[in-house]
């Protein structure tokens, strides 16, 4: 990492709803399509990687959403040292994809930010602002999808029952989490 300073400083609670960051975290953006680039990550993170679209998987460490019919974004479960930048996994699967020219391994921790929201009224909140009808995609934990929220491009994942996280780069999240503020108050 840079030097991480989170444009979001603070927990905001409503009735019904609540909104935070979860920072740190580790995430990288994997890329390739051939059987031996999906083993090969498969042994190395001890999961498999979604084949279906618009969906997610997860272990212990990892959660891996499918982004397109090559590409994950893989997310630590877990919060990190703020002041390190060199994470085990990352350089691993580096070596073992990247520089095989199985695929392609990109550090992006510090380009997204993850926006955590909680409470019966997450998707009352999100439909105000977002195109996608929600109607399946509550219903479906581990569902991920890629659209506009309040004109800003999101990654979203139903992480839990009434429990999304919000991918956002960096560079919109203070207008994100600041849109969400003001329509969550008026719900």
């Amino acid at each position: 990492m840079l030097k991480y300073n989170s444009s979001i400083n603070e927990e905001k609670s409503y009735p019904g709803l609540s909104i935070k960051e979860i920072a740190p975290l580790m995430k990288l953006n994997l890329r390739g399509k051939n059987k031996d680039f999906l083993s090969t990550i498969g042994k190395n993170i001890n999961m498999l990687l979604p084949v279906e679209a618009n969906t997610s998987s997860s272990s212990d460490l990892y959660t891996s959403m499918w982004l397109s019919p090559d590409e994950w974004m893989l997310v630590s479960n877990n919060a990190i040292d703020k002041e390190n930048n060199n994470y085990a996994i990352a350089e691993l699967l580096f070596n073992k994809i990247s520089k095989t020219k199985l695929g392609a391994v990109t550090d992006i921790s510090d380009q997204f930010v993850l926006i955590n929201l909680n409470g019966e009224k997450v998707f009352d909140l999100l439909s105000t602002g977002c195109p996608l009808n929600f109607n399946d995609f509550r219903n479906k934990k581990g569902a991920v999808a890629q659209t506009l929220l309040a004109h800003t491009d999101v990654i979203i994942q139903h992480k839990e029952i009434n429990t999304v996280n919000l991918f956002v780069r960096r560079s919109f999240s203070e207008h994100l989490f600041s849109w969400i503020d003001d329509a969550a108050s008026r719900l």
